[in-house]
């Protein structure tokens, strides 16, 4: 038998929607054995059972929904249909892109709460970021090796957010044989490249594709700086689209070689192409200093909030550094700037846009609002999906 939570009164509201969470101060107690990453079954208070979902002790999010249907067990062939379902849903835009990279799986989007797997051509990079989906890790990966015998499946769990799961990290080959690293992966008609070892995250920001493409349309005979570029994916669209100048800049020397690299791979003219090792919020100030000025500028930088508690800091921060942009920019200028901070909504990221340019003594206009790529979707009943937000400002 299944240990049972039961909800307090009045908070099975966000169930009722199918929203999949359940934080711990809704719960009014657990009856049962609920192990760490343990199946549970979540009743409300007046006992209407609600979900079937996996219990993790530590984490605010105690209870993570894997299923609304009383009748469908988490087993293999759950595991199998949700990844079914996962890559069917893709199809078109992976046929759109001539994609060999792309996300397969979006955690709770998909149905598969804190799971996250990323296909890089015959590559399945997973990582496992709750106790339920550690907990069930055997069955996710004999699914994944039904759905796609031939395909190498590869480890990234080795991230921070674990911890508050009770888990340790945990990364390595799973199943099949890694290629060299780094590999390659089509997009849009460029072969990217991207080291799982040893990359950020599962390797690549695929998040981005959409966004790369739309920047390309800016970048025609134009001088760009690419910040935080890490491969250089936004500079290498912006050498194919024709830019007269491509300036990457990023604080990692290895990314900044394989953004060196892919140009090359791509047949792209490299004497066009700088790329810097540098702070960028340093960076941005020596050029602002030395009254360099381009035409476009990129801002894609990493996440700045990962709780509430470091949410103001991280406003200062992106304030900070569009400013510093507009400050770079030539007038009627292009800046691309994004947010992956998913805490940061997106009213709160166009205020910030807004105050910087203020700040700069600039006037800015938004002329496209822009969110994650396609293979990266939002549940309807889980608004948390939305993470990626992305302004093009031309500033004045």
């Amino acid at each position: 038998m299944s240990a049972k939570v039961i909800l307090k009164k009045a908070r099975d509201k966000s169930l009722q929607r199918r929203h999949p969470w359940v934080f711990s101060n809704g719960i009014e107690r657990v009856e049962g054995n609920a192990e760490l990453g343990g199946t549970v079954e979540v009743y409300s208070k007046e006992g209407k059972w609600l979900g079937r979902g996996a219990y993790s002790p530590q984490s605010q999010i105690r209870v993570r929904i894997w299923t609304f249907d009383q009748d469908e067990a988490v087993d293999l062939a759950f595991f199998q249909r949700r990844i079914e379902r996962a890559q069917a849903g893709r199809e078109h835009v992976i046929a759109q892109g001539g994609l060999t990279g792309y996300r397969l799986v979006a955690g709770e989007s998909d149905g598969l709460p804190g799971i996250t797997i990323d296909r890089f051509n015959n590559v399945l990079v997973c990582q496992l970021l709750s106790a339920g989906a550690e907990a069930q890790r055997e069955l996710l990966i004999e699914a994944l090796r039904l759905q796609f015998p031939k395909l190498c499946i590869y480890d990234r769990s080795d991230v921070e957010v674990r911890k508050k799961e009770g888990l340790k990290p945990t990364s390595g080959l799973i199943h099949g044989e890694l290629p060299p690293q780094p590999m390659t992966f089509s997009e849009n008609g460029l072969e990217l490249l991207v080291d799982v070892i040893n990359g950020h995250k599962t390797g690549a920001y695929i998040d981005q594709r959409d966004n790369r493409a739309i920047a390309a349309k800016y970048v025609k005979d134009q001088r760009v700086l690419n910040c935080f570029c890490y491969t250089g994916g936004f500079g290498t669209y912006a050498l194919r689209a024709g830019a007269a100048e491509v300036v990457n800049a990023d604080v990692s020397a290895p990314a900044l070689k394989l953004a060196q690299q892919t140009a090359e791979l791509n047949q792209l003219d490299t004497s066009k192409l700088t790329n810097v090792e540098a702070d960028v919020f340093k960076l941005l100030r020596k050029y602002r200093e030395e009254k360099a000025q381009f035409d476009v500028i990129i801002l894609d930088p990493p996440k700045f909030a990962d709780n509430k508690a470091q949410l103001p800091g991280a406003c200062r921060g992106y304030k900070d550094i569009n400013m510093v942009a507009m400050q770079c920019l030539k007038p009627g200028g292009i800046l691309l700037t994004y947010s992956c901070s998913g805490l940061m909504d997106a009213p709160l990221f166009q205020k910030i846009v807004a105050d910087a340019a203020l700040d700069a003594g600039r006037d800015g206009q938004i002329i496209e609002k822009l969110t994650q790529a396609a293979d990266h979707p939002i549940g309807c009943a889980y608004p948390e999906g939305f993470y990626l937000k992305g302004l093009v400002v031309r500033v004045w």
